[in-house]
């Protein structure tokens, strides 16, 4: 068996541990599964058999090599992220007795704002005008994801139980398992209305409120295809995907009711500096009017 592959099959518990007991969403078992193994490439490359012989200084080769390979920063730190994870867990097991990935840190990240779409932007992506099923139902996920600013995760697990349309609301579960209530705006509630009504032609499986042709639940990669399709065929100037109406969403209540602390509950996030990033949104909005409206900040 290859080096590689050897390390690799050690990591099996972890899985299970992270599947059953910590319950992480599946694009972040992926994630963590993708890093390790490609961990285990460049370990295996280095001759080490188990993972008892990494120690820091190991870690630290490992990092610079991933820097070699063309890696980014952001996906450094992501490696460095489920390193010291699965080395947490082998500490726990008794497998280790120290973490040798605590106390490293990862390259620092340029910061990146999110890019969002203005209003008219928005207004034409969701200007769609179909009675075709599985047109009402993209337009229902549109409104949706704006108008509750979901995450994909989110809006692909929904069931039917988790709406009361009739309270406008939506009981989704987030990062951690964490639930939240959040409102349905007038537009969403419509368009859910019509799909829903048009949903048994689907011939549903399950009870999934968004369905693919074969009466199953849709994917997440369904859901991004489909967002792709739309910002095309609205005849958008950017790339849609569904992260980006998440953004949109956040950015324009911001502007419109100043409230951090609401705007962090309603993307359900669990700190308020992971919701201030749109704070510096809001702040490159303001300088541009004062850029082109004050008397001394105009250029000649």
């Amino acid at each position: 068996m290859p080096l590689a592959e050897k390390l690799y099959s050690q990591t099996q518990d972890y899985w299970d541990f992270l599947r059953i007991e910590k319950q992480v969403s599946p694009h972040t078992l992926s994630n963590y599964q993708r890093q390790l193994r490609a961990s285990c490439v460049l370990l295996g490359n280095a001759e080490i058999t188990a993972w008892q012989e990494v120690d820091t200084t190991t870690l630290r080769w490992l990092l610079s090599q991933s820097h070699r390979q063309g890696l980014s920063a952001k996906s450094i730190g992501l490696r460095l992220v489920a390193l010291r994870q699965f080395f947490a867990f082998l500490v726990r097991k008794g497998q280790l007795t120290v973490n040798p990935a605590t106390g490293l840190k990862a390259p620092k990240v340029g910061k990146h704002l999110p890019k969002n779409m203005d209003a008219e932007q928005i207004q034409q992506l969701l200007n769609i005008k179909s009675d075709q099923p599985t047109d009402l139902r993209d337009l229902a996920m549109l409104e949706l994801m704006y108008s509750s600013g979901l995450r994909l995760s989110e809006l692909q697990q929904l069931n039917l139980g988790d709406l009361d349309l009739s309270n406008r609301e939506v009981r989704v579960l987030g990062k951690g398992n964490k639930e939240r209530i959040l409102p349905i705006g007038s537009k969403a509630i419509d368009a859910l209305q019509n799909w829903l009504t048009l949903r048994p032609q689907l011939q549903p499986q399950e009870d999934a409120i968004f369905l693919n042709r074969r009466g199953t639940r849709l994917s997440t990669r369904g859901i991004q295809l489909i967002m792709k399709k739309w910002g095309q065929q609205q005849a958008l100037d950017t790339p849609l995907h569904p992260h980006k109406l998440r953004h949109s969403f956040a950015t324009h209540l911001l502007e419109a009711s100043q409230d951090l602390r609401a705007v962090q509950e309603l993307l359900g996030h669990s700190s308020l500096s992971t919701t201030q990033i749109y704070t510096h949104l809001d702040f490159q909005h303001l300088a541009q009017i004062y850029d082109a409206t004050h008397p001394r900040a105009k250029r000649k």
